[in-house]
């Protein structure tokens, strides 16, 4: 047997995935007495005291346990055999979770230009590991306690401040600390909803929405969203017919569209909303991402009727779990009582870093180079597609996705699926479609477009069909 050392590994981590490989295929059944240390360490070619670390990190993780003076076994019971975590389930219906599961679960030899966020590279890794040495060498009660209720108080005016610079005057007291944006909206439905109410999306919208809508089980309804911002004459239409409770939606570089909402149509949004007593919860989770801040209902709303959501996963790092919602004074006891109540406490560590991280002198300039290298990217991809018949949507004034139009007669869905083929992961139109009518449309994530193997995947798809 070689050492094969897999890219970025170890050598204990090596003997690691050899013992896990041989338990998981069954050849080490469960009570089965691992090789002996000196045996594996010829066949693997390394130290026995490499071999000894591994396996005493693998009975750590409960796979094997030791004997005493016999040796190390199989631990029992072992998981159920599962084929779906051989090969990708390329047979899985496309519904909202498809892309999430695709792009979370793929390891890092598969492309993801249907993901959602920026490669490790694209990250600003050197400020992150410098707040977190700056985070070590924090009081106790920072790496150990929990946070309070509405989160740390620094971060919340930090955030006040910047809403501030988007014309919304905003107390710290007015926002509070989430896990997540998901888990900002969460909070707000499990607030504002019971099972049965009517919730309005964009048509297309954030395939995560409607996923978690669904979990809630609210009955939803999609209106088309244009390059302006939601179709007016079909949205008054909607608000009267279904009188929904909540519109959720993103104002600046739409997810997917990389539409920007007009001022007109804000107005025009915020004056329907008002008269049919309907709740906007406003994702700005791309913020960031704009040399010029687009239309903000949050802004022109002042919070009345307007709930503001958001997250640093985008700029930051998605590793580091930290959103927040902003609302009118009178909900934020609410809300806290249900973060309490779901969560306990926030997360106090996650929130020093993103602090330390959004006032290191750095992030102004690393935010400058991002947005021209995405502009860059945006350019490239669009040139690139051009050639294949896939054009864009429209052309996004930032962010990092493009909504691509298909040549006529190809089904996203169908494309997808044979790109997976390649490791190659895509966002078909329908994920993000309450309608279900976009399936000649396709989400592409330009900071992840840089192989030209994605390309050739695609030309070879849109041959076949």
């Amino acid at each position: 047997m070689q050492n094969a050392l897999r890219p970025g590994s170890t050598r204990i981590e090596a003997v690691m995935v050899a013992i896990s490989e041989r338990i998981a295929a069954r050849s080490l059944p469960p009570g089965a007495k691992l090789p002996s240390v000196r045996a594996f360490a010829k066949a693997m070619q390394v130290s026995v005291s490499t071999v000894v670390e591994a396996y005493e990190r693998l009975a750590a993780q409960g796979l094997v346990r030791a004997k005493p003076g016999s040796g190390f076994y199989v631990a029992a019971p072992l998981a159920p055999l599962s084929l779906a975590q051989i090969e990708p389930r390329l047979d899985r219906q496309m519904d909202p979770l498809w892309v999430s599961r695709q792009s979370l679960e793929s390891g890092v030899e598969v492309m993801k230009p249907g993901c959602g966020w920026l490669p490790p590279s694209w990250m600003p890794e050197a400020a992150l590991r410098r707040a977190m040495r700056h985070l070590a060498r924090a009081d106790a009660a920072v790496l150990t306690d929990y946070g309070m209720p509405l989160g740390l108080l620094a971060l919340r005016q930090v955030l006040s401040r910047r809403m501030a610079e988007h014309g919304m005057g905003v107390s710290p007291d007015q926002i509070m600390l989430t896990e997540s944006g998901t888990h900002a909206l969460d909070l707000i439905c499990r607030f504002l909803l019971e099972p049965g109410d009517c919730v309005l999306v964009d048509d297309p919208c954030y395939f995560n929405f409607n996923a978690l809508l669904r979990a809630h089980r609210v009955k939803i309804v999609g209106v088309a969203y244009r390059h302006d911002g939601p179709d007016i004459e079909q949205f008054s239409k909607i608000v009267a017919e279904h009188r929904p409770r909540l519109y959720l939606t993103n104002s600046g570089v739409h997810n997917p569209t990389g539409a920007s909402l007009s001022p007109v149509n804000a107005h025009r949004v915020l004056t329907l909303a008002d008269q049919a007593g309907l709740t906007i919860v406003e994702d700005d989770i791309f913020a960031d991402f704009e040399d010029v801040a687009s239309a903000r209902l949050s802004a022109f709303d002042g919070l009345n009727r307007v709930v503001q959501i958001g997250s640093f996963s985008k700029t930051l790092s998605a590793s580091v779990r930290c959103g927040y919602i902003a609302a009118k004074p009178d909900w934020i006891d609410g809300l806290v009582d249900l973060k309490i109540a779901t969560s306990f406490g926030g997360g106090r560590m996650a929130a020093e870093l993103v602090l330390a991280m959004l006032t290191d002198g750095s992030y102004r300039k690393y935010l400058e180079g991002l947005r021209a290298r995405l502009a860059a990217a945006r350019d490239a991809v669009t040139a690139r597609l051009a050639p294949l018949g896939i054009t864009p949507f429209l052309r996004p004034r930032a962010g990092m996705v493009l909504w691509c139009q298909l040549p006529s007669g190809v089904d996203s869905a169908a494309l997808a699926r044979h790109c997976l083929q390649d490791d190659v992961v895509l966002a078909p139109g329908n994920v993000f479609s309450q309608s279900q009518t976009a399936g000649q449309f396709m989400r592409f994530n330009v900071a992840q477009m840089n192989d030209e193997r994605i390309y050739r995947s695609l030309m070879r798809g849109l041959d076949a069909m």
